[in-house]
Order: C-alpha cells, then structure tokens, then sequence
C-alpha cells in the first residue's frame, strides 16, 4: 500500500516518544519559528530550500546534504529566505536516554554527540554519496514506522542503530581522514580505495599501480576474502549506490553516469540481475512512497521501452 510519510510540521518541541521520533517536512509559506531549545538531540538533514539555521550566535546558510546535530539545551531556529521555495528536511530526535543505553553497547554510536558537545561543531558537510546513503537509511525507518508488519518495533530498533553507526562512522572519517588506512590490511585499503573512486575509471591494472603490487596478487585477495572478483566487488558498490541514490530521487539518467557505468543499457542489466527489479520499478515503487521527485522528474511510459529519465 502506498503511503505518505510526510507529516504537517509542527510547532511541538517535546517528544512524545521516550526514545526517539523522525519526521518528513516538507513546507511553504511556513511562519517564522522563534528561537528555542529542547531537552534531546535533534538530528537535521536539509534536502530543499532557501534556508539559514541559526544555532547559538551563529547562523549557517543551508544546501542541500547538510546534516546538523543540535545537543540539548542549545538555542536554535530556522531562518527562511524565501517562502516561495520549498522548505524540506528530514528531523530526527533521540532522547538523552536512549543515547545512554547505545553508550553503554558502544562509545560508536556516541562518538558525533560527543563530538558536538567537546567542539560545538555543529554542521556537517556530506557529499552526494554519504547524503543519499543516509537519506536512503532514513527512508527505511520512515516506512518502517509506518507500517504494521510483522517484527515492526525489532526493526525500528535496528533501522534507528544502523543510521546512527552509519553517521557517527562518516564524521569519524571525515574528522579524522587517513586513520582509518593508517593500520588497514590490503584488502581494508583496496576496498577503501574502490569507495572514494567508483565514480572514476577502476581496473584491476589501476589498482595495482596506486599499491605498488602485482594485479594478480589483488585478485587473489579478493577471492579469498570475498570470493568474486575484483570487477564483482566493484560492480556490487557501484548498484548498491546507484539504488540508495534512486530511493533518495536521484534522476536515474544522474545515477549510472555518477557511479561509473558508461551506458543505460549495461546498467539496467546489471541492475536488474542483482535486484530482481528494474530502475525504474524501483523508482516509481519510492515515489509511491514518499514524493520527493522534482516536477520535472517524470516516469516513462513503458517498462520495456524504459527511459532513463
């Protein structure tokens, strides 16, 4: 059944949950909100608008993948330019308590309050990859809340955990670049490596350059680690991204020529091998879900004639 999963904003700034609530804004004309505090983290990722947040003394201009974490106790609001655009934002509250209980399974999932709370700093900065990862994750804990499946509240729970590792591990790295390779195997490095460059030209032959090691010895690492070949591996990451990039409303015409495939045709076959599905099934199956489509951003009208629009 499809849902919507937008909520109409509101001016509350108390959680009726004990642990945690998220929410889908999607707004025009929206009324000035005065500057306020709250006693939980609240978790902010921009999509849409012409918007500056102010936090404490300072004022941050937002684009779009901004993530903010607000601690509690700290003033904030919004500032909005102009009301003819769209206002749109994911928001995500946790309770102070239910950090607490994360805290005591790992520091991991704490380590961005702790971050925050240390350094005030509180605006993150994502690049297209980690944002439609993040929102694709979003997404699912959206719909899961919103459902009445079997095992629902067991994975709300694990939706909730695997955002926030999924978040404290990216500003980890990108506050701390090149720990994470410092003391990695080969295996850790390459993969590190395929990461930060699907979107480029990645052959076996390149990768044995950057290392400094025979293409051989690559390809015996990746069997024996993973069992499929370097070019598996590879191809693997590149759909696992292009399909959190089209669950997030990315133009599959962006999504195969951001992440490394050279035609549609090669794409929607490997696509449809992996997922049983095609682009744009699973495009209009997440349009169905949550409109987040540009109005330009229209479905074909065939599926055997598919447009990669």
């Amino acid at each position: 059944m499809k849902k919507n999963l937008q909520t109409a904003f509101l001016t509350r700034q108390y959680m009726l949950s004990k642990d945690f609530e998220l929410y889908y804004y999607n707004d025009r004309n929206l009324s000035n909100v005065d500057l306020h505090t709250h006693d939980y983290y609240e978790f902010y990722f921009f999509l849409e608008g012409d918007v500056s947040i102010q936090i404490g003394n300072d004022r941050f201009p937002m684009q779009y993948g901004d993530m903010i974490l607000i601690p509690p106790h700290i003033p904030h609001r919004p500032y909005i330019h102009n009301l003819k655009v769209p206002y749109r934002r994911f928001v995500f509250w946790i309770s102070q308590e239910y950090c607490n209980h994360l805290l005591q399974i790992s520091p991991d999932y704490v380590y961005v309050i702790q971050h925050v709370q240390l350094y005030k700093d509180y605006i993150f900065h994502t690049d297209q990859i980690t944002f439609n990862m993040i929102q694709s994750l979003i997404l699912d804990l959206l719909d899961e809340m919103h459902s009445d499946r079997f095992g629902r509240q067991a994975q709300i729970s694990l939706c909730v955990d695997n955002l926030l590792l999924r978040i404290n591990r990216f500003v980890f790295e990108q506050r701390n670049p090149g720990h994470r390779l410092e003391h990695a195997s080969l295996y850790q490095q390459l993969t590190a490596y395929i990461e930060n460059h699907l979107d480029e030209e990645l052959s076996l032959e390149q990768l044995a350059g950057a290392f400094f090691v025979s293409k051989y010895h690559i390809a015996h690492v990746f069997k024996d680690k993973l069992g499929i070949s370097v070019h598996q591996y590879i191809t693997k990451r590149r759909l696992a991204l292009c399909r959190e990039a089209i669950m997030g409303n990315t133009r599959i015409a962006d999504v195969y020529q951001t992440y490394g495939f050279r035609d549609y045709s090669s794409f929607y076959r490997a696509f449809k091998k992996e997922y049983g599905i095609s682009p744009k099934t699973l495009r209009d199956m997440q349009i169905g879900t949550i409109a987040l489509n540009s109005p330009d951003d229209r479905p074909a009208r065939k599926e055997r004639k598919e447009k990669h629009t």
